[in-house]
């Protein structure tokens, strides 16, 4: 029998690793029942899942993605990003830019990632109220758009607007939202112009100086700065996630602390344990296939439950246990295959600076609540809130 999975039970909202590892282990395929959708397909388990991701019988459409109404028309052409195309055109994009996001572009950010989280460390203090401060508005959510605005090249005296901006596109729905597109739309136009103008030591200026060849157009370029938004959430709640796991196993953190080199693979674990995205964007089948045993016709949609692949006991030992000194298989956080997290790199080296900086930074950091409250999303599992004690 196929389990189901409703995403609008508060069980499964509220604890999401306890419905898919009672999925994963009936089957390595779920059906997902969402509100006003037809047959949804999980794969539940880690080696169904990593080749589905890789498989050209799925395929990612502009269908995949749900945008809410209202978005002004002009602004359309520049939120089709790729991780909205499959094939040819995808490929093209992605060999375009890959160059500016490979670890070693990764690691010669690093001073400057250093700064901005030192900057926002030094201000945490002057946020708390009777000794309180939360976590994410004053340092989870403002550092990566703080980041993605050093990477692109917004000048400083804009950065204040645009976390502002960030914060309107973490909420994904909403007026907020809606009114924040198009001055995004609006900043990124001229951030380019000012690259094709003079090209900046950022981003965007890398890849406007690249005239060999096929060239991003001027359009796939703002595309980019809203794809960066977009992506930049992921790295918010990855942090406030693994700062609730790690003190919440202080013999994880002691570890760390007493030797910072196990902080690279600390990231992977956290990754793997915690990661912020419980299901991959969805695919769609070409054809008609059979996944142990289970019929996915072909236009059904498919995702990747990275919430149990990742803690499938077939591939991890001790699946359940955070282990920052733990190796072996790749996570599937960043996703895998043609669709693999662009700005992973980057991620990883942020989440690196921005954990380790905050640790070493407040050495009696603790949490200020028994339970930390979180946001009611069947695809993020994210706080809402991270009331900390510096």
């Amino acid at each position: 029998m196929i389990p189901e999975i409703d995403l609008t039970d508060l069980k499964v909202l509220t604890d999401p690793f306890t419905a898919y590892d009672q999925a994963r282990e009936a089957s390595a395929v779920a059906r997902l029942v969402i509100p006003g959708f037809g047959p949804f397909w999980a794969l539940t388990r880690y080696a169904e899942a990593r080749a589905m991701l890789s498989d050209p019988r799925f395929e990612v459409k502009p269908e995949s993605f749900m945008r809410p109404p209202g978005i002004p028309e002009h602004c359309l052409e520049y939120m089709r990003t790729m991780a909205e195309q499959d094939g040819v055109e995808h490929l093209r994009l992605r060999r375009l830019v890959a160059p500016a996001f490979t670890p070693k572009r990764a690691a010669q950010f690093r001073p400057r990632l250093a700064a901005i989280t030192g900057h926002l460390l030094d201000e945490l203090p002057s946020h708390a109220e009777d000794g309180v401060v939360d976590l994410v508005p004053h340092f989870a959510r403002p550092l990566p758009m703080d980041v993605i605005c050093e990477l692109v090249g917004i000048p400083a005296a804009d950065r204040p607007r645009w976390r502002e901006y960030g914060a309107a596109v973490a909420g994904g729905v909403g007026q907020d939202f809606l009114a924040a597109i198009p001055v995004i739309i609006e900043g990124a136009k001229d951030v380019v112009a000012r690259s094709r103008a003079e090209p900046g030591d950022d981003l965007i200026g890398d890849l406007v100086r690249a005239q060999d060849g096929d060239r991003l157009t001027d359009t796939e370029l703002v595309t980019l700065v809203w794809h960066l938004m977009l992506a930049g959430q992921t790295p918010v709640n990855l942090i406030a996630n693994a700062v609730e796991a790690l003190l919440t196993h202080p013999d994880q953190l002691a570890l760390l602390r007493a030797d910072p080199a196990l902080w690279p693979g600390a990231v992977e674990e956290l990754m793997r344990w915690c990661s912020p995205q419980l299901l991959t964007t969805p695919r769609f089948a070409r054809e008609d296939v059979e996944i142990d045993g289970t019929l996915i016709r072909e236009g059904e949609r498919v995702t990747a439950a990275m919430v149990a692949a990742d803690r499938d006991p077939r591939v991890f030992d001790g699946a359940d246990r955070l282990d920052v000194t733990r190796s072996g298989p790749a996570q599937l956080g960043f996703s895998h295959g043609p669709h693999f997290c662009l700005g992973a790199s980057i991620a990883r080296v942020q989440a690196e600076v921005a954990l380790s900086g905050l640790f070493t930074r407040f050495p009696d950091l603790a949490l200020a609540v028994d339970d930390v409250p979180r946001a009611p999303d069947g695809g993020t599992w994210r706080p809402s809130a991270l009331p900390l004690t510096l």
